[in-house]
C-alpha cells in the first residue's frame, strides 16, 4: 500500500479499504445460511409488500448483494454444486431422491478444504447429499453434525433417502454426531439454537470456524411455527399454505436476527463473514416473484435466481453487484479466504470463480461466462432422452431454454418474448456449448441405476438406538425396487459399500 492510499484509508477508517489480494488468506469465521425453497421474492427488500423480514432487510442493506446470483432448480443439486464448485451432474447428483441425491465419493467438498486449512466445521439442518454412512457430512469435512435425514423432516422414499420415523417440524429427532437427540421446539429454532451454541463454544478456541446453517424451512409441508408468525398475513387474501409459508420465513428472519445480534454481542462480527442465500426459487407459484417467470423446478429466472448477501462489517462495503454469479463460485471464494492449498485434482474439479474481486470492487473485471441449468429428474436410466428437457444455457445477456426458446434478458428479464428466430448466431454458439457440456456429464452420472438399501438408513439407525421396526406398509414405501420401471430390462447395480 503506498503512502497516498494509506492516508486515504485513514481518512475513511469507518469504512472498508481492502482489496481482493489482501483478503486472500485472512481466515475469517465463515457462516453460510441457506434456506430451503425461499425464493428471491420472499424478502421485503426485494419489493414484496406483504412479507415481513426486518432482519433480512437489514442484512440486505448492510451487505454486498449479488443480485444476479443463480443456483440449481431444486434442493440437493444446489447443495452439491455449492459444496464442490462444479455443476451437480459432475458429482452424480441428478435428483433429490432414489440415490441420485448422493454426492460422489470422488468429490472434495469445501468443508474438507476449510478443515484442512485449520477451520472447525459444523453443519446444522439439511444435508441431503446421501444418508448412508459413507456419504454423511462427518466423512465429507464436517466436525460437528446436527442434521435431519433425506430431503426433509419426516420424509420417506424408496431406498436410502428418508428421515427418522414419524418425525415432525415440532420436537424433531435430530442426528447429532451419529446419535439421535429428541429436541424440543420448532425445527428452525432448534437448528439455529444449536448452531449459535456451537459457535459460542468455538469462538475463543483460536481456530476460525465454518458454520453451515441449512434449515429445512420453508420447504413443504407448510407447518407454521405459531400464531404470532401468521398474524401479519391473515386477511391478505393468501391461501392457508401461503400464510404458513410466509410465517415460516418470518421465523427464519427472527432467527437470523438473533444470530447477528449474538455475533455483535460477542464482538466477533467484524471477523466473521456471514453469507445468506436460498437453494432455489419459491415453491408456491401464485406469490410475488419480482416479475420473474417460473419457480422451483424450472430453468427460468424464477427457479434459479435467488438472494445472496455477503456481510462482513468493516471489510466489505455494502452495495449491489449485477455480474452473473452462481453457487459454483462459493468453493473458490471460501478457499481463497481461507488461504487453502488445493491439490491438482481438486483444482481440476472446480469450475467456479473466486468472488473476492467482485466483493471488494464493483468495477472489477468479470469476463462473460456460460452457466448451464438442468432440472434432472428424468425417469430411471433415461438421461439421454432428457437432454433438452427442463434445461437452459446462458451468458450474461441471452438464455437458451429447452433448445427451443431464446430470451434476451437485458431487454426482457421476464422471459416473455422468444427471440430465437432473430438471433441464429447466438443460438448456434449456445447450442454448441450445451452439446459439449452434455457429453462431458454423461460419464459422471454414477448413481443412475444404483439400488438403495431396503430400509432408510436414518430409520434403521433410529430403531437401533431406541427400538422398533417398520410395519409392512412402511416396508413397501421404502422398497428400493419401487423406483424401477416394471418393464425395465436394465439391471440395477449393487449398492456402493460404505467406506
Amino acid at each position: 500500500m503506498n503512502f497516498r492510499l494509506l492516508i486515504a484509508c485513514a481518512l475513511v477508517a469507518a469504512g472498508p479499504c481492502i482489496d481482493a489480494a489482501n483478503l486472500a488468506g485472512r481466515q475469517p469465521n465463515i457462516i453460510v445460511i441457506m434456506t430451503d425453497d425461499q425464493g428471491y421474492g420472499e424478502i421485503a427488500a426485494h419489493g414484496n409488500t406483504i412479507i415481513k423480514t426486518p432482519n433480512l432487510d437489514r442484512l440486505h442493506a448492510t451487505s454486498v448483494r449479488s443480485d444476479n446470483f443463480h443456483v440449481s432448480p431444486t434442493c440437493a443439486p444446489t447443495r452439491a454444486a455449492l459444496l464442490t464448485g462444479r455443476h451437480e451432474f459432475k458429482s452424480g447428483v441428478t435428483h433429490t431422491i432414489f440415490e441420485r441425491e448422493r454426492l460422489s465419493l470422488k468429490a472434495t467438498t469445501i468443508a474438507q478444504v476449510l478443515q484442512s486449512a485449520g477451520y472447525a466445521t459444523g453443519i446444522f439442518g439439511k444435508w441431503h447429499l446421501g444418508d448412508e454412512d459413507a456419504y454423511q457430512p462427518n466423512r465429507r469435512g464436517f466436525d460437528e453434525v446436527f442434521i435431519h435425514g433425506g430431503g426433509g423432516i419426516g420424509q420417506t422414499f424408496p431406498g436410502s433417502c428418508g428421515d427418522a420415523p414419524n418425525n415432525h417440524y415440532f420436537n424433531p429427532a435430530i442426528r447429532h454426531n451419529g446419535r439421535f437427540v429428541k429436541t424440543s421446539g420448532y425445527c428452525t429454532d432448534v437448528f439455529f439454537e444449536r448452531a449459535i451454541a456451537w459457535i459460542n463454544s468455538r469462538r475463543e478456541s483460536g481456530r476460525p470456524l465454518f458454520a453451515y446453517i441449512t434449515p429445512n424451512a420453508p420447504h413443504d409441508p407448510f407447518v407454521s411455527p405459531g400464531a404470532k408468525y401468521e398474524a401479519p398475513y391473515r386477511d391478505k387474501g393468501l391461501s392457508t399454505n401461503a400464510i404458513a409459508y410466509y410465517a415460516m420465513i418470518s421465523n427464519i428472519d427472527e432467527n437470523v436476527g438473533k444470530l447477528m445480534a449474538q455475533l455483535r454481542d460477542w464482538q466477533i462480527d467484524r471477523n466473521t463473514l456471514v453469507v445468506f442465500l436460498t437453494d432455489n426459487g419459491h415453491s408456491i407459484g401464485d406469490l410475488y416473484n419480482a416479475g420473474m417467470r417460473g419457480m422451483k423446478g424450472t430453468p427460468y429466472e424464477g427457479g434459479t435466481r435467488v438472494p445472496c448477501f455477503w456481510h462482513w462489517p468493516g471489510t466489505l462495503e455494502p452495495g449491489e453487484r449485477k455480474q452473473l454469479t452462481a453457487h459454483i463460485d462459493f468453493f473458490s471464494t471460501l478457499a481463497e479466504l481461507a488461504g487453502a492449498s488445493l491439490r491438482p485434482e481438486v483444482q481440476a474439479q472446480v469450475e467456479g470463480r473466486s468472488l473476492l474481486p467482485l466483493l471488494t470492487d464493483v468495477n472489477s473485471p468479470w469476463p462473460d461466462r456460460m452457466l448451464v441449468t438442468h432440472l434432472g429428474r428424468w425417469e430411471y436410466n433415461q438421461a439421454p432422452a432428457a437432454k433438452y428437457r427442463q434445461c437452459a444455457i446462458r451468458n450474461s445477456r441471452f438464455k437458451l431454454v429447452n433448445n427451443s426458446e431464446l430470451y434476451d434478458l437485458e431487454s426482457d428479464p421476464a422471459e416473455s418474448r422468444n427471440v430465437i428466430e432473430q438471433h441464429p448466431d447466438v443460438v448456434t454458439v449456445l447450442r454448441a456449448a450445451y452439446d459439449k457440456w452434455w457429453q462431458e456429464i454423461l460419464p459422471c452420472l454414477e448413481n443412475e441405476t444404483v439400488l438403495g438399501p431396503p430400509v432408510n438408513p436414518f430409520k434403521a439407525a433410529y430403531w437401533q438406538q431406541f427400538g422398533g421396526e417398520p410395519d409392512d406398509a412402511l416396508k413397501r414405501r421404502m422398497d428400493p425396487s419401487r423406483k424401477l420401471p416394471s418393464s425395465s430390462a436394465a439391471k440395477p447395480q449393487p449398492n456402493v459399500p460404505a467406506r
